[in-house]
């Protein structure tokens, strides 16, 4: 497999965020920010030209491509991926760090093409909520589960099962890798969607994807969430809270808390029963 690595120049910080989000739309699962350039990946089979240039013509972004082989991007990613530090209460890290661990939890983790690592604010927003939530018991839904982080950090909280699902295959090869690594035995590692998902009922739900994708998905979450079930939603920018809030409060979820770093958000709600 190759992958497409797309270099964009002379971004600021928000414009970052948003391109970020628009990719993230269209296939784009990896990404690196730098002083004023953005880099993103995706494999070579869902890159879409027509729609790259639609994204950077919206946002004025100058862009240039490159492709890579999986060796090459296997390289680059270990290169570039350094340990990250979660509140305080979790440390992620790869298998070739040497570091001392001061948190309570540390999760180690295979870097791969696969959205996720824990660099990115909304995983670190989505993680902090989790970190005050009671998983003692629970079962878990990790919707678009990526790296597995967040699933990995599910058990560890005391999730009695969970299920992480994504459809992207690359992703799901390496959360079972990394499940097994952190030596998880309560998680299932699915490639599907939601609608390949059993209806069946979960405590809580990790939903850190995109406005899109929860947007489309609302209903089918609140179907798939045990009543005073928990559901946190990130992947969303803070403009996107008003429509996410709406549209959650429609299908009948009621906002409880909101988190921010930067201009990322993550939206904790409750199921309240109709």
């Amino acid at each position: 497999m190759r992958y497409i690595k797309v270099r964009f120049s002379g971004m600021t910080s928000d414009e970052s965020d948003m391109l970020i989000a628009m990719l993230s739309d269209i296939g784009f699962n990896g990404f690196e920010e730098g002083e004023s350039e953005l880099l993103a990946y995706t494999d070579e089979e869902a890159y879409n030209v027509e729609e790259l240039e639609r994204v950077a013509n919206a946002l004025g972004a100058a862009y240039e491509t490159e492709t890579l082989d999986q060796q090459n991007w296997n390289a680059l990613w270990e290169s570039n991926f350094q340990p990250v530090i979660v509140d305080d209460v979790c440390t992620i890290r790869a298998h070739f760090h040497d570091i001392e661990i001061t948190t309570p939890y540390e999760i180690v983790i295979t870097p791969k093409m696969s959205f996720g690592t824990g660099h990115h604010a909304t995983t670190r927003l989505v993680m902090m909520q989790m970190k005050d939530m009671d998983f003692k018991g629970r079962s878990v839904l990790d919707f678009g589960t990526g790296t597995g982080v967040l699933a990995i950090f599910a058990e560890m909280l005391g999730a009695a099962a969970v299920l992480a699902i994504d459809n992207d295959e690359w992703s799901v090869e390496n959360a079972i890798e990394n499940a097994g690594r952190n030596n998880c035995s309560r998680i299932t590692v699915k490639q599907a969607s939601m609608e390949d998902t059993p209806a069946v009922k979960s405590d809580i739900i990790l939903a850190n994807i995109n406005r899109h994708i929860l947007l489309r998905y609302m209903d089918d979450m609140y179907q798939r969430l045990e009543d005073g079930g928990a559901i946190v939603m990130s992947g969303l920018l803070a403009e996107d809270r008003d429509i996410i809030v709406d549209a959650a409060g429609n299908a009948g979820f009621k906002l409880v808390n909101v988190s921010c770093i930067d201009n990322w958000i993550a939206l904790l709600f409750l199921k309240i029963k109709k």
